[in-house]
């Protein structure tokens, strides 16, 4: 019997490689450093940065997935297909990985001494990481929908603006969750009723336990988000103590203002009932 000849596995079919499916030359031409003359760092800061907006992608991609998978159709019944839990735990399960790596990741721009950071920090302005849209996009789309940040920033392009809007306009993963319980007719007219709600579920697990264990993964993915803030106000104070930000913000004045946000704070106020 002749082999097949259709096959194209490793240099067989000459048709796809490693750096081209990857784009591997146009990925690499994104590391620019803006300094004349050059200082080391730069790359480093730039790549770090850079490494952050793909997972940001990458986690963007997760939590939508993880908040359509728990999203009742109108036409569902009143049971949702249990795979539709499983599917949301299952990517918030790798949503936690992604984060506890954001966080380590944070170790590698503290090889970078503040005299290192100094020789091109002013370059940077006005830039700031205040303006990543993408991180702006996982908050709202986590719960903690800010509409004043679009109408704060005029440097937003139009699509970046059009995708704000759109996270701003779409039920969050709190509003997924929520509509989930209600679809098991639990009652959730407002906070009061969702926290007691969140206690029948704690409280008989034989017969809601997909439901809390998915509340459980919501409050690591709310936990693993304030810990990458804290860790984040304590880098940006190593750098440049209580300097403004490149962006005009306060700095780390500001950060610290945001690290006790909490995207699901009847999660946590479950805990005084139990």
């Amino acid at each position: 019997m002749s082999e097949p000849t259709d096959r194209s596995f490793g240099e067989e079919g000459g048709l796809l490689t490693y750096g081209s499916y990857l784009r591997l030359p146009e990925l690499l031409a994104q590391q620019v450093p803006q300094v004349v003359p050059p200082v080391h760092d730069e790359l480093l800061f730039i790549t770090v940065h850079q490494a952050y907006e793909l997972w940001f992608k990458q986690l963007l991609h997760e939590l939508t997935a993880v908040r359509d998978a728990m999203l009742v159709p109108a036409d569902a019944g009143l049971l949702p297909e249990p795979a539709q839990t499983w599917r949301a735990r299952q990517f918030l399960h790798r949503t936690h990985v992604i984060e506890r790596l954001l966080v380590s990741q944070i170790d590698v721009l503290e090889t970078m001494t503040p005299q290192d950071f100094l020789e091109f920090r002013s370059a940077l302005a006005p830039a700031s990481g205040f303006q990543s849209v993408q991180f702006r996009e996982l908050e709202f789309l986590s719960g903690a929908k800010d509409p004043d940040f679009v109408r704060r920033f005029r440097s937003l392009t139009d699509v970046e603006r059009d995708r704000l809007a759109r996270r701003l306009a779409e039920p969050s993963l709190w509003d997924a969750y929520v509509d989930l319980l209600a679809s098991r007719g639990l009652p959730v007219a407002d906070d009061k009723q969702i926290l007691a709600a969140l206690v029948s579920i704690a409280r008989d697990r034989p017969h809601h336990d997909d439901l809390w264990q998915l509340a459980e993964d919501l409050l690591t993915h709310d936990e693993l988000a304030g810990l990458w803030r804290a860790r984040h106000v304590q880098m940006v104070e190593r750098q440049i103590g209580t300097k403004s930000g490149t962006g005009g913000s306060t700095g780390a004045p500001y950060l610290h203002r945001r690290v006790p946000m909490r995207y699901y704070p009847l999660l946590w106020e479950l805990r005084d009932s139990l």
